[in-house]
């Protein structure tokens, strides 16, 4: 049973009302992303708000945090305002369809931690089954989405299994979203398969580059140098 709640250097995510809790995934691209001076910064799906809290940690710029569901909004509502970050950030109820579609605004910086199993069997907990299964929200979706509120020098970064971050580069590259930056996760360092892909897009064609990052050693929880290196602003033990 996971803690109700996930304690970082500078701020605690309490998490005992959302579908899915604080994740490796999200503190690897939250870890990972640097605003770079950006003023405007959109969390899409923000879940339990870690990677906002993460982003306003080492910016100062304004976040907007959507996220469809009514639960998971209370509880990054409330996990801003006990943080240190607060003035910083704004919430909202809204599925990102409805989002891009009703507003002006652009942004330097989006980022988001998507559903992503499209062919998995549900999970009978309705809650969950949502903030896993793309169907609520497709990859052409949120690149349509994305495109239109991505400032003309904006970046978008997100983490997706490598299967799926194969087929997503790909429609990105179709709708002028062009491949920047990639980092290659396993999870060993005697693991040859590439669990995650975290990439970062951008709306015209640059200087691409990359890297891998082993998470553990061959014992669990024995982490490499490089992911405490990493995550060391967040988490408490590195």
């Amino acid at each position: 049973m996971p803690n109700s709640f996930f304690a970082f250097k500078q701020f605690i995510i309490k998490q005992d009302k959302c579908a899915m809790k604080v994740s490796t995934d999200a503190v690897l691209l939250g870890a990972w992303v640097l605003p770079n001076g950006s003023k405007q910064i959109l969390d899409i799906g923000t879940g339990t708000g870690v990677i906002a809290l993460m982003l306003a940690q080492k910016s100062k710029a304004c976040i907007d945090a959507i996220d469809i569901d009514e639960q998971a909004v209370h509880q990054a509502e409330n996990n801003f305002r006990e943080s240190p970050f607060d003035n910083e950030l704004r919430i909202s109820k809204i599925a990102f369809q409805d989002f891009y579609k009703s507003t002006t605004k652009k942004y330097d910086l989006i980022i988001t931690n998507p559903p992503y199993f499209e062919q998995s069997l549900k999970s009978s907990d309705e809650q969950r089954s949502q903030a896993r299964h793309a169907d609520v929200l497709p990859f052409d979706t949120l690149l349509d989405g994305v495109k239109q509120l991505l400032s003309d020098k904006g970046r978008f970064c997100l983490i997706l299994p490598t299967n799926e971050a194969l087929k997503f580069r790909q429609m990105a590259e179709k709708r002028g979203l062009y491949l920047s930056k990639l980092l290659r996760v396993k999870s060993r360092t005697d693991k040859q398969i590439e669990k995650r892909h975290i990439m970062q897009f951008e709306a015209k064609p640059t200087e691409f580059s990359e890297s891998t990052i082993s998470i553990e050693h061959e014992v669990r929880h024995s982490y490499t140098s490089e992911y405490k290196e990493l995550t060391k602003d967040y988490y408490i033990n590195f």
